[in-house]
């Protein structure tokens, strides 16, 4: 009843890349199921590719077809920009640090509030792939442009606690700026499947990139400790670069308990995540891996599965032991195994967890969720 009171907002959805990133699309689609809420998109696209990013961010950038790129860019988003119609308040979506430098003049222009989703930062993200000990230049030119894009907006979105503490230090913010926006799953696509896991062998489903913070190490090396287990199998799904690196390991070990699948189609890697007995998050030990829930730890709880992720502060912010979620410490392959035999032998305590996660997803994480909350962000910023 409080939502048809109130007036229709209207929102600029502005930056340069489209949302084709599980945060965008999940604050997008939760706007637009708000009954008085309107999403305006503005956007021209920069980067091709995940390849191309990181090949910027290597020193790229210094290539005059790059900057002939950029300055095209922000010229046709200027232009889409002035073609918009009046709105209340201006969004620039993930990752959008270095758009708000054009974002404010605009939002000046037209004088109108303005907030940055940030969810991660650009620096450490390439700090932890390493890019900026392979181009110390680049990493200081991002270090200070980030600076300078999280001065400008009005409001800025982050996940949680943790993450806030580390842009104030990093970058001199005042936490009264940042509104806690949680991260989540889209459940029009992650949502229990009528298909349930086989009585055997006892299936643990690892999904996503294969990265530093995702701790690759800790689950290829319980695969090794339950190798004798013929009823335990592991099953990965994705790419990543650490994939050659844990491949490796299995044929060097033998394991015949482990089974690579790459990529694959939506429908297969749902139907893998739903007959799945555990699910796997993250185990790194990254600040990357503490500051956030990653997208798979989400996503499994959306599809109502058991999930076995690193512990961390950010983790039982959010998240009960126990409850919601088994938590294990991090980057440790034995108590990563033994917390799988412990769930494989409890089906009760694994179906309990399901039960609670799922719970937990649909009552602060579910698009619906995040749409009610980002809503009450930008709000704040126009009334």
């Amino acid at each position: 009843m409080q939502q048809e009171n109130q007036k229709l907002l209207r929102v600029c959805y502005f930056g340069t890349y489209r949302a084709n990133f599980t945060r965008s699309r999940i604050l997008l689609a939760g706007l637009r199921s708000r009954e008085n809420v309107q999403v305006l998109e503005c956007h021209s696209q920069l980067w091709h590719s995940i390849d191309d990013r990181v090949d910027k961010a290597s020193g790229g950038w210094r290539d005059p077809r790059f900057v002939r790129r950029v300055l095209g860019t922000y010229w046709r988003l200027f232009r889409a920009h002035n073609r918009m119609p009046d709105y209340d308040v201006m969004l620039i979506g993930y990752p959008g640090q270095f758009d708000s430098y054009l974002a404010r003049l605009l939002t000046w222009w037209r004088r109108k509030p303005m907030a940055l989703d940030i969810h991660m930062s650009l620096y450490l993200v390439a700090e932890e792939r390493g890019l900026i000990e392979k181009s110390p230049r680049t990493g200081r030119l991002i270090s200070k442009l980030e600076k300078g894009g999280l001065k400008l907006p009005d409001l800025l979105f982050s996940e949680n606690h943790a993450y806030e503490a580390y842009y104030c230090r990093q970058y001199a913010l005042e936490q009264k700026r940042f509104v806690q926006v949680p991260h989540g799953a889209d459940n029009r696509v992650f949502h229990p499947r009528p298909i349930s896991p086989p009585e055997h062998p006892f299936r643990v489903t690892y999904h996503g990139g294969y990265l530093p913070s995702h701790g690759m190490e800790a689950i290829i090396g319980a695969a090794v400790l339950l190798r004798d287990e013929p009823d335990i199998v592991f099953h990965f799904f994705g790419e990543g670069p650490e994939k050659t690196k844990v491949a490796t390991t299995a044929e060097k070990e033998a394991l015949t308990n482990v089974h690579f699948h790459g990529f694959v189609s939506q429908d297969d890697l749902l139907d893998g995540i739903a007959q799945s007995h555990l699910c796997l998050g993250v185990f790194g030990m990254t600040k990357q891996s503490h500051y956030t829930i990653q997208n798979k730890v989400w996503e499994g709880l959306a599809m109502s599965r058991p999930v076995i992720s690193g512990d961390s502060e950010v983790a039982r912010e959010s998240l009960v032991h126990g409850e919601h979620i088994y938590l294990v410490p991090r980057n440790d392959p034995q108590a990563l195994a033994e917390a799988i035999r412990k769930l494989r032998s409890d089906p009760h305590l694994r179906e309990a967890i399901a039960r609670g996660g799922y719970e937990r997803y649909l009552s602060g994480n579910s698009v619906e969720a995040i749409g009610r909350i980002t809503e009450q962000a930008l709000r704040s910023v126009v009334d």
